[in-house]
């Protein structure tokens, strides 16, 4: 005879593979086919999660050291003021008018430049001021400062 706990938990064990069941999506009528299909959709889960790590992983990595902006060093020389803005991520188009553009501004003259628009930015300017008997000389500082703002107002403008 079965006594009344038993069927109480036999009811409940049937009832909660049958949560199981829908759960899982398992068509399966005995319990051990529907867990055996629950330990298999688990499996995929699984599966799913590490795949989903690994591209964050991949996307971190790919991203990792590489600057949305185009990065500005500015460096005193003897005669002048060394220039550096570099871009990782893109060509950015148009930009070295607004450099350009902030050089003249400021009264400087670029007497020697390289760049490089093709898959990146790269710009590499020796600029004198040109009155170079002015007292107010630009330090590297105002001229870095001017340069990071030139780059947020292309930045806007695109």
């Amino acid at each position: 005879m079965v006594s009344r706990e038993q069927k109480r938990e036999s009811e409940s064990l049937h009832d909660k593979l049958q949560i199981l069941r829908s759960i899982t999506h398992s068509h399966a009528m005995d319990e051990g086919s529907i867990v055996l299909d629950a330990s298999n959709y688990i499996k995929d889960l699984k599966q799913k999660v590490e795949k989903l790590n690994g591209e964050i992983a991949t996307a971190e990595s790919s991203t990792r050291g590489q600057n949305v902006w185009p990065r500005v060093r500015v460096e005193t020389l003897e005669k002048g003021i060394l220039v550096n803005v570099d871009s990782d991520n893109y060509s950015c188009p148009g930009l070295l008018v607004y450099i350009m553009a902030t050089f003249e501004e400021l009264g400087l003259n670029v007497v020697e430049a390289r760049v490089s628009c093709a898959h990146t930015f790269h710009l590499q300017a020796l600029g004198v001021q040109i009155n170079e008997e002015d007292e107010d000389k630009i330090d590297a500082q105002t001229l870095e400062r001017a340069i990071s703002n030139t780059i947020k107002n292309w930045s806007e403008s695109i």
